[in-house]
């Protein structure tokens, strides 16, 4: 609850409650704040305590952390050493075979069809027929 202040912030509420109390009135002040927090604790304590006792015997281990959604996902899907079915789940959801399986078929169904291709500059460049056409009838 109050892990993100910092001591410069706590010194700053400090002084401001100085004063805003008075020096003569803060001791009292936290005394009774102190108490306060006692007893939320002590009724917080008892109503664990209740629903546990109301719940049985097989809920004895029951933490009230593990409901807190990431604590409960954590629990239960962590394996001793990781993730358990993480694995399985990333190779079925991986495209990449395949992904290798197709293109190792278009490579395979390209050279039976077409043969090799020199990609070199002396290479003569195939002869295209032109279809002559009429650019008025189209």
């Amino acid at each position: 609850m109050f892990t993100d202040l910092s001591p410069m912030k706590l010194l700053t509420i400090a002084i401001v409650a100085m004063f805003v109390f008075g020096p003569e009135k803060l001791p009292e002040f936290i005394r009774n704040a102190t108490g306060v927090l006692h007893k939320v604790r002590a009724f917080a304590d008892s109503a664990r305590q209740d629903i546990r006792s109301e719940l049985g015997p097989e809920f004895k281990d029951f933490e009230f952390e593990d409901l807190h959604p990431k604590t409960f996902v954590r629990k239960h899907m962590l394996d001793g050493d990781g993730l358990a079915g993480l694995e399985e789940i990333r190779n079925a959801l991986d495209p990449r075979p395949e992904l290798e399986e197709v293109a190792t078929v278009v490579h395979d169904t390209a050279d039976r069809e077409v043969g090799t291709v020199s990609l070199t500059k002396d290479a003569p460049a195939e002869q295209h027929t032109r279809h002559a056409f009429d650019p008025d009838a189209t």
